[in-house]
């Protein structure tokens, strides 16, 4: 009898450890699952943003830059570039509410003076969020624009390197952000010691989550 209790308790602790174990690993396993997911979506975004920006480039890029050099002021020049990317995103004219924050890696907020900060964001098809930023260019090797893809929409974490990356917009070009940063810096903005603006280019050339 005793023997009998015994081997009862050792298989019910057995049972209480395994249950403990499982436990632990399936909240990173389900977040690094989400995170795969994340760069794969902005992996096929981006593509179509190539596919887009080579469709532009071979039909419509003079008649484009002209507009965009004869628009009035920065507002109307966004709405300009809303105009050529809504067939291929499907971008909702209202903006979104004020209350949408997002966060750096490195678990700090996102300031109003941070390049990285949007005014202007919408809502994109999925619920996908857009973000457009019309830049002061002052010579043709800068930026026009930069645009912002939160994967996740309003849904959390709403962090660069998780579910929001970005792209330069320049007059013949697209780029990832962080394609201009050498390996060893790109690594370390793309972790938790970093602002995570520079995952946008890692992960597009291989690069893992958790390196």
């Amino acid at each position: 009898m005793a023997g009998k209790k015994l081997l009862k308790l050792e298989y019910t602790v057995t049972i209480i450890i395994i249950a403990a174990i499982i436990i632990l690993i399936l909240p990173f396993d389900f977040s690094s699952n989400a995170q795969a997911n994340f760069i794969s979506r902005w992996c096929d975004k981006y593509s179509r943003l190539e596919y887009m920006f080579s469709v532009i480039n071979a039909h419509e890029s003079e008649e484009i830059l002209k507009n965009l050099k004869n628009a009035p002021d920065a507002e109307t020049r966004e709405q300009i570039l809303i105009r050529v990317i809504q067939p291929y995103f499907r971008i909702h004219k209202e903006k979104l509410p004020k209350r949408y924050s997002t966060k750096f890696m490195n678990n700090t907020k996102v300031p109003r003076s941070s390049r990285y900060y949007f005014d202007d964001t919408y809502f994109s098809e999925n619920g996908m969020i857009v973000g457009i930023k019309d830049l002061k260019k002052t010579n043709a090797q800068e930026p026009m624009f930069i645009m912002m893809f939160d994967i996740n929409g309003i849904l959390p974490p709403n962090t660069w390197g998780r579910d929001i990356y970005g792209v330069n917009i320049y007059e013949d070009k697209i780029e990832p952000f962080g394609a201009e940063l050498p390996m060893a810096e790109l690594k370390t903005d793309c972790s938790a010691f970093g602002t995570g603006v520079g995952c946008s280019y890692y992960y597009k050339i291989g690069g893992g989550f958790n390196d």
